[in-house]
């Protein structure tokens, strides 16, 4: 058991690493396509080579996946990646199925053995297992309960446990999910799901003759009925089905955010606390690090006055789909399912950030729409506090044209001058370094806002 628990965050590229690093991350976790289960993952090797200087160089730590589920098609392509395994000299490699656990342990012993989510592991007997196959660290399913993990902690002292703290949840079991291969011949457990539980879906009526017609649900006729499950062996229990004119969502989770029961994670000894989402931005990696950092450091310091509610509000500017505390209170309710929407909703953007320092001159990477006037709040690394910066023009940095409002696309970056501070600009450039994020208030508004501050409240109704 470590004497603090480490701040784990997910490296789906370069920057993402970086920033997660720059904003307070004890390690991160990340891979390549053909080596994990992220078939989308931005790293080419060289850029994985650099990351690892890049997070050693800070003292921290990262860990690489081989957690796909292998077939006999993939077992001929081991060898070569254990061996670029043991070139790279992660600190930790996440695996899943037992056969490639058996594989690296016998020809990279060397490596520290993680298991990842994907093993399922949800009891001490498991983690027991792992523990006497040589696995240093366990990775607790998402399914597991705080009453369970206590346990687990208990019985198994003397081996690492990990567990899931912030980020999207999957309806099925930790991933090992069949629908994306039947619906999209996409193997969720080769990293290649095309979420299809995120997918909306229309109800349709099979009539006596045996045609299928549509339900038409409009602004007329949304009001008079709802549609209600009852499964056989629990009548009288009825389960929702709702749909729009968009569809419906019935397979939609929640995203977890167990901050609000961060001491409990903490007070029983957990060794590392995870955040998902290596498909995320690096303004997600960067709120997320910060905010957790900030709130982690604070409970260790002070245990007795630590509030949630000091850093949920930092949370909250992330594009979610409403959070939930997942497992973690035991059964989940009806409140931890989204069936209103899929998408991400936010009342802020990301506005951009500083990719380098050229002298005194920050150049600053758009990637949202800004307009002459709008304030735009720079996200200092060690703190909760923000710099704020209220631009009348914007000046290209690579052609020094003068515009009264910029777009983001293919790379777009404005140089922004010492003068536009005002401050000390060697301070600035400390309280921002390279890798600085920015977002920009863009309050939703109509059917989007009230769903969004629907789903707060919901939250906050189901903490307490």
């Amino acid at each position: 058991m470590l004497d603090k628990a480490e701040l784990l965050l997910p490296a789906g590229s370069l920057v993402k690493l970086k920033t997660a690093i720059l904003y307070g991350a004890d390690a991160v976790y990340a891979g390549t396509p053909d080596m994990c289960l992220r078939a989308q993952s931005k790293f080419s090797m060289e850029e994985l080579r650099e990351g690892i200087e890049f997070v050693h160089r800070h003292g921290k730590k990262i860990y690489l996946t081989l957690n796909l589920f292998m077939h006999n098609r993939d077992v001929a392509k081991l060898p070569t990646f254990v061996e670029t395994l043991r070139q790279l000299k992660p600190d930790g490699v996440l695996i899943a199925d037992p056969g490639v656990f058996m594989f690296v342990k016998e020809h990279a012993p060397e490596l520290n053995l993680f298991v990842s989510t994907q093993a399922n592991i949800c009891s001490a007997q498991a983690v027991k297992f792992w523990q006497q196959q040589g696995a240093k660290l366990c990775v607790l399913g998402r399914e597991v309960t705080f009453a369970e993990m206590k346990e687990i902690r208990e019985q198994c002292p003397d081996i690492l446990l990990e567990c899931f703290m912030h980020g999207a949840m999957c309806m099925s079991y930790s991933g090992r999910c069949l629908i994306s291969n039947y619906l999209a011949d996409r193997s969720a457990n080769q990293g290649k799901c095309a979420h299809c539980c995120r997918w909306h879906y229309k109800l349709h009526l099979r009539l006596k003759d045996g045609s299928i017609k549509e339900l038409t649900i409009d602004e007329h006729n949304k009001d008079s009925f709802e549609f209600l499950l009852e499964e056989e062996f629990r009548p009288g229990e009825y389960y929702e089905v709702m749909e729009d004119e968009h569809g419906g969502y019935m397979l939609n989770s929640k995203d977890m955010c167990l901050l609000p029961r961060l001491p409990d994670l903490l007070g029983i000894g957990m060794d590392s606390l995870k955040v998902e989402g290596r498909n995320k931005t690096e303004y997600y990696a960067g709120i997320v690090a910060r905010t957790y950092r900030q709130a982690i450091d604070d409970w260790y310091s002070s245990p007795d006055t630590w509030d949630y509610t000091r850093y949920m509000p930092e949370l909250d500017t992330l594009q979610n789909r409403g959070y939930c505390l997942g497992f973690h209170d035991g059964k989940l309710t009806n409140i931890s399912q989204n069936y209103e929407y899929t998408r991400t909703l936010g009342d802020w953007l990301f506005a951009g950030s500083i990719v380098e320092w050229q002298g005194d001159d920050a150049i600053f990477e758009i990637r949202n729409y800004i307009d002459s006037g709008e304030s735009i709040a720079f996200l200092q690394p060690h703190s909760l506090n923000n710099l704020r910066l209220s631009l009348t023009e914007f000046e290209d940095a690579d052609s020094g044209e003068i515009t009264a409002k910029v777009s983001a696309g293919q790379g777009k970056k404005i140089r922004l001058r010492p003068t536009v501070w005002n401050q000390d600009i060697n301070e600035v450039k400390r309280l921002l370094p390279q890798y600085t994020i920015a977002r920009k208030f863009q309050p939703l508004s109509g059917p989007n806002g009230e769903m969004l501050h629907r789903k707060q409240q919901e939250f906050k109704t189901l903490i307490k």
